[in-house]
């Protein structure tokens, strides 16, 4: 095995450097050698203090996540490492750069001074994995630390700045320079010092005469979130709380042991980590014919973007580019409606240098780099042109037609359609090859997920274009193939008009929402439709012949449908614009949802008016008539190559839609918690009760793989 850890001296100083690039990852090789490297340097009578830092561009960055539910190798654990270096008879110095999360931070918390770079960050990201930190991460932070800051940061997994973390008392000392040479500088003063009454372990906890009064209103506010939530934080709570009621060091860690072993032998757990790969699993793209990959297509340069439309989507979109350092073209075809763009991105960088998030200087270089436009001209020479236009196929043909007449060769000709045809937009240009569907999820400078569509002509080199900008502009660039609605959307039509039939059926829309909010999705349906704007998928149902004189007011092409959101459009409730849609927000733009009799009375008028007999209907039925024609789809989408993997799908519902992450995605979920063979034994009890709704009617491919996993 290559040493990850070698032993160096300077003078009376001893070096242990990890060597694991690209971000020293905490594998078995990394904990052997950092063991092996700390006995030399405490047998080693010429060092008489030793440094531990992390070569390249990290301090060992955290856990070897490839490790998690499998067979750990031979050799020491993280633990055990951490307490050869608090025992050496030498005192340690961490001296941090890059990141220092996880275990990375136990590590460092393992030694006995912490050093840390200007520019570095640190924290406990575990919780996100469905787990804690249980090499004495929730044992030790809250000995350097204060009680209320270490349950804070363990239970959230939020990250920390250097700045933030040396005025918690983590760390001992920031500095800017060299991080090595810094680290020996420092332990050069201190080698000759005592230094066993900076061990951890043995310090008591900060904070610890208020210990009850703090757990109460950590529990309170973690119990607010805890409903249909992942159980991660409650047990990280507890787990912390063994730091402060164990008889002994010993004692907690043993708590933090039984603890950790509850969540990772939890569905949530494997949900949560199958999550985390599943979204670097999405940037290795393959398209259908299994010869163009992102292993053998190369990207081109994008040094110049604009964007065509200076709406909610538009500026959007163009923040996130000027964000990313990408001077872009902003286009709108009126002055007013351009001058209005301007000002909201106006506003949303000044929103960043008020957060703080930015200086003044980066804010400026943000002005700089935008260049509002009237002129589709100023297009000849950029790589990359963004239609945001309003969703209507026509209006995008002509946008297309301009862009491409006016566009240099190279340049790739993208669509923020949520719906529409790819192919038919390429079909009026002369570069087919190079025009793809970007689709940014609003607000677009805000949430993570852009589903990138190929269409049928789509070159490699496009597609691998818009994946590497993806990842460029901080998203998470999903590829998925050309149908109506991709692959997100698509899904969401099937829980959409489940939910819709279930108001009709018995269900107020407050109670649909609750069951979906239970089962651990931020908002229901009907809240996210009303935060969209009804009126949204009003045009979009006009523009497919949905709606108009003459349809058969429940039915449309021979299936069953239901004209109550259209009905809202139609009286003037919107949603959140209007301050009215299912929910009554008490202001055009209030965010906060009331029950509204107006809607519930216009629902019960419904189907008083279609001899409708309501009837109670239990949260299990609401769940799974809002969730299996989803995961029908899903399956369909599959077989039908538009997505190549369940990781794509499960993705884009996770990073997109708000599908709980501890449970996987829609297809994980499907496998690992309710299994095929009952999804389709109950596709079929639906289909068999609601005949005139195709959704129900069970994918081949999930028929083919209930029945193998019902054999296994």
């Amino acid at each position: 095995m290559t040493t990850m850890a070698e032993l160096t001296r300077r003078g009376i100083i001893g070096i242990v450097k990890v060597k694991h690039p690209p971000v020293n990852a905490l594998s078995y090789g990394v904990r052997k050698g950092i063991t092996e490297c700390m006995k030399k340097a405490e047998s080693d009578p010429a060092i008489q203090a030793v440094v531990l830092c992390g070569d390249g561009r990290t301090f060992p960055a955290g856990a070897d996540i490839s490790e998690f539910g499998g067979k750990f190798a031979e050799g020491p654990d993280l633990r055990s490492v951490l307490v050869t270096i608090e025992n050496l008879r030498k005192p340690v110095v961490a001296a941090i750069h890059g990141t220092a999360l996880g275990g990375g931070l136990e590590v460092a918390l393992s030694c006995h001074y912490r050093l840390m770079h200007t520019t570095a960050r640190t924290g406990f990201p575990e919780v996100a994995l469905g787990i804690l930190p249980a090499a004495t991460g929730t044992q030790r932070f809250p000995r350097v630390t204060h009680l209320a800051n270490a349950i804070e940061m363990i239970t959230s997994g939020r990250h920390i700045t250097a700045k933030e973390a040396h005025s918690k008392g983590i760390v001992d000392k920031l500095v800017s320079g060299d991080i090595i040479q810094e680290g020996v500088t420092f332990a050069n003063d201190i080698a000759s010092k005592p230094y066993r009454h900076l061990m951890v372990s043995t310090r008591p906890v900060i904070g610890a005469e208020n210990a009850q009064h703090i757990f109460d209103e950590a529990r309170k506010r973690l119990a607010s979130r805890a409903v249909g939530g992942p159980i991660a934080p409650m047990m990280c709570l507890k787990a912390i709380e063994g730091a402060v009621k164990m008889p002994t060091f010993e004692k907690g860690i043993q708590h933090e042991a039984d603890l950790m072993y509850l969540l990772m032998t939890s569905g949530q757990a494997r949900a949560q980590q199958y999550a985390f790969f599943a979204e670097r699993a999405v940037s290795k793209w393959e398209l259908p014919d299994g010869k163009t990959n992102s292993r053998n297509t190369k990207p081109k340069a994008v040094k110049t973007a604009a964007v065509i439309g200076a709406g909610t989507m538009g500026t959007g979109i163009a923040m996130t580019l000027l964000s990313r350092g990408i001077p872009t073209i902003l286009i709108e075809q009126d002055q007013k409606f351009l001058d209005r763009g301007v000002a909201a991105i106006g506003k949303l960088i000044a929103y960043q240098v008020n957060k703080k998030r930015i200086t003044k200087e980066q804010a400026q270089k943000l002005h700089t780099l935008l260049k509002p436009s009237l002129h589709y001209a100023d297009l000849k020479d950029v790589d990359i042109v963004i239609e945001a236009v309003f969703e209507n196929m026509d209006i995008k043909k002509t946008v297309f037609r301009k862009m491409d007449a006016l566009c240099k060769p190279s340049a790739i000709l993208a669509s923020n359609t949520s719906n529409l045809n790819i192919d038919e937009m390429a079909a009026v240009t002369k570069r087919p090859g190079s025009v793809i569907g970007m689709h940014f999820f609003a607000p677009a400078n805000v949430m993570r997920l852009l589903e990138n569509i190929r269409g049928r002509q789509t070159s490699g080199e496009t597609i691998a274009t818009v994946m590497d900008l993806s990842k460029r502009i901080g998203k998470v660039g999903v590829l998925v193939g050309n149908c109506y609605g991709f692959v997100g959307n698509r899904m969401l039509h099937m829980y959409g008009a489940e939910a819709s039939f279930l108001i009709e059926e018995g269900c107020l829309p407050h109670e649909v929402d609750q069951c979906i909010k239970v089962f651990g999705f931020p908002m229901g349906f009907f809240q996210v439709a009303d935060l969209s704007g009804l009126d949204i998928g009003y045009k979009a149902r006009k523009g497919l012949g949905l709606i108009g004189k003459g349809l058969p007011e429940r039915f449309r092409f021979g299936q069953r449908y239901s004209p109550i959101s259209d009905i809202m459009v139609e009286n003037g409730r919107l949603g959140q614009k209007s301050g009215k849609g299912y929910y009554n927000y008490g202001k055009i733009g209030g965010r906060v949802p009331e029950r509204d009799p107006e809607t519930e009375e216009l629902i019960l008028n419904f189907c008083k008016k279609h001899n409708i007999q309501r009837r109670r209907i239990a949260p299990q039925e609401v769940m799974e008539r809002c969730l299996y024609p989803l995961i029908n789809e899903g399956f369909k989408i599959l077989q039908e190559k538009i997505a190549t993997k369940d990781e794509e799908i499960d993705t884009i519902w996770m990073t997109g839609y708000g599908w709980p992450r501890h449970t996987g995605g829609p297809m994980y979920y499907a496998r690992n918690f309710v299994g095929l063979p009952k999804i389709y034994e109950r596709l079929l009890y639906y289909k068999a009760q609601f005949p005139d709704s195709k959704h129900w009617e069970p994918c081949e491919l999930l028929r083919k793989e209930a029945m193998q996993q019902a054999k296994l």
